[in-house]
This record gives structure tokens, sequence and C-alpha cells, in this order.
């Protein structure tokens, strides 16, 4: 397919709350190093929701300026079908499923030239500016720099929406060095949350341990591989786990809620020297006595970001049934119901992973 149409159907950002659907959206024009790609589905993720609500990370503020520029396309967890191929573009073929990470690296700045791509300067990503629209329309374009992935024809679509998430998710425990000794704990079990438990339980922890307020959500999180689930507004947690533990606390403790109280309970039940891994995008700002990271517990403090180098893995082992994923992409919606699509994202009705399908 080499001649497309000049227009599309696109959810379009003009503003903080001002989200519009564009049904004579101009179609990508194709550079010499581009792919364009008709789009099969887009994932919605928290961090939409938090932009297209106006938070002041995306939005700037009078302490921060805008990361955003609009009028953008979100969307970030998408794949689809190359339909046309850049002059100088051969290394793909036209018809092949692709992804890529959602970082567009510039290729240039230190981080990019010593392969550290993820938290390359400018820091592009898809969805968010204009120059590089997402995955919520009908075609999207992958610059030169892309990272881009091929996915099975034969992995279903509500394995293959999970690609990016669990790469995130992988990259958060693989910053958590498991080994087979520790007691882990992971605070929230939603998508992400269950994507580092069922990879979590590949490292085999001596024990592992998901923490979330919702039932439902723990038991996935049992399905998943957890070994104990505990629900924080029905039990003294941060009790359990020294209980646990001999009244040393866990040695690792994964944080991936995005509120500030799971924050404070992460450093009251994590044992002296042990590694907490902050991986949530926050709202609001948290406040934290910091000399129980220094004087008190002497504690590695680990951020992650993203999902460098994750997708071959997260590919294979979604195809295989090592990673799990039943259940997890439990809603999808036409690009014309965007808006049903992200209030069910929201998980107000109990969803997991919710995606617009095209």
């Amino acid at each position: 397919m080499s001649d497309l149409p000049k227009t599309m159907k696109a959810l379009v950002a003009y503003a903080k709350g001002d989200y519009r659907l564009e049904t004579d959206f101009p179609v990508p024009e194709c550079g010499e190093d581009d792919i364009i790609i008709k789009t099969e589905a887009c994932g919605i993720c928290a961090g939409d929701l938090k932009c297209q609500h106006g938070a002041a990370m995306f939005w700037g503020d009078e302490k921060e300026a805008p990361w955003v520029k609009p009028p953008f396309i979100p969307g970030h967890e998408f794949l689809g079908h190359i339909v046309k191929l850049g002059a100088n573009v051969n290394n793909f073929s036209l018809g092949e499923r692709i992804t890529a990470d959602q970082i567009v690296p510039c290729g240039e700045c230190r981080f990019c030239r010593s392969g550290r791509y993820w938290m390359c300067q400018p820091h592009s990503i898809f969805g968010f500016q204009g120059t590089n629209n997402g995955g919520m329309a009908e075609y999207v374009r992958y610059p030169k720099t892309s990272v881009i992935s091929r996915v099975p024809e034969d992995l279903p679509l509500d394995k293959a929406l999970l690609i990016e998430p669990y790469g995130c998710s992988k990259h958060a425990v693989d910053r958590a060095q498991i080994g087979n000794e520790d007691v882990v704990v992971i605070s929230g079990a939603g998508t992400l949350g269950l994507g580092m438990i069922t990879y979590a339980r590949m490292k085999n922890p001596a024990r592992l341990i998901s923490l979330d307020m919702a039932d439902n959500r723990l038991e996935k999180a049992k399905e998943f591989g957890a070994d104990l689930t505990l629900n924080p507004g029905k039990e003294d947690v941060v009790q359990k786990v020294l209980d646990l533990t001999d009244g040393y606390g866990c040695d690792i403790y994964i944080e991936a809620t995005g509120h500030p109280s799971s924050v404070i309970q992460g450093l009251k039940m994590i044992r002296k020297l042990g590694r907490f891994v902050e991986f949530s995008v926050f709202g609001e700002p948290t406040t934290a006595d910091w000399s129980i990271i220094g004087d008190r517990k002497e504690l590695d403090l680990l951020g992650s970001h993203l999902s460098p180098y994750c997708y071959p893995f997260v590919i294979e082992n979604i195809s295989n049934g090592n990673l799990k994923t039943d259940g997890v992409v439990s809603s999808m919606f036409p690009l014309e119901e965007w808006e049903t699509a992200f209030k069910y994202a929201s998980g107000k009705h109990g969803d997991f992973k919710v995606a617009i399908k095209f």
C-alpha cells in the first residue's frame, strides 16, 4: 500500500482538557527515513489520563515549563502494520507487524551515544509532542531513530498491547536485582504491577508479596505468581511484612502506585540496607523523612524509567506464556468512543488495561 489517504481519524490534544476527535486530520508524510504504520490498537496509559486532566508535569505550572507541545495525538502503547516505507529504509517490508519503544531517541546526545537512549536529553516520546504524534490515530509515523521491534502475526492483540507496559515492568524489576533469597514487595497491582509480578516470579524470590487496595487486582496478582497478597485498606501491611521477616522488613520494595502513601509505607516496611525502586508517575509531591533513607537504614534508592532493551524479551515471553497476560486487557473501544475509553481506563469499572482499537 503506497498511496495513503490524505486525511484520517485522530484524537488531538490542543490544551489540557481540550481533546477533540478529528475526522480529517492530515495523514503523516513519509520521509526518506520514515516508516508509516496503520494502527491496529493503542493502549491507554495512566500518563495519558493525567495529561488529559492537566497534570503540571505535562502542561507546566509556575515552577515548571510545559513538556508537551500541542497540538499532538496521544498514545504510546500502540502497534500496527507497515503501509509505507521511506526510500532509505531497507530492513523492513510492507505488511510487517511492528511496535516501537515509546521514546524516539535523538541519537546524538551523551546518553544516546553511550547506549543509554532511554534517557535521551531532548526526550521526545510518542504521544506528547506534535513532532512525534502517538497511536490514537489511524496512521503513525516512525522516524529514523525509532527503536522498532517486530511483533509476531499470531500474537493475539490483547497480548500484543502489553508489550510496552510489560517492557516498563521488566526494567523496574531488573533495577531491583532480585535474588532467590529476597523477600520482595510490589506495591500496586494494576497493569504495570501485574507485569512486575509475573516477571519477578521468573526470578524465583524467596517470597513475592503484592499490595493493592482493590481485591480483584490482588486476585489477579495471586494468579500471576504472588505468594501473598495484602490489602493496605484492610490490614496493617507494614506490621504484617515485619512479622513475616522476624522484624527486619522486606529486602526489596517496588513502588508502582503513584500515591504518596505507598512511598511512606515502603520506607517503613523495608529493611536496613534494602533496595527501594521507584517506578511511578505522581500527580502530587511526596514528602518523606529522608533520614530513613540515609542515617537510619542506608537504603539503595533507585528510579526506573521506560523500557530500554526490554521489548525482544517481553515479546518472546508473552508469546511463549512465561509472562502471564490473561484478562489484563479487559476493554477495547473504537476511537469515536474515546471519552468512554478514558473513563474505563481510570479503573472505576474494575478494568486493568483499556485500549482503543482501529
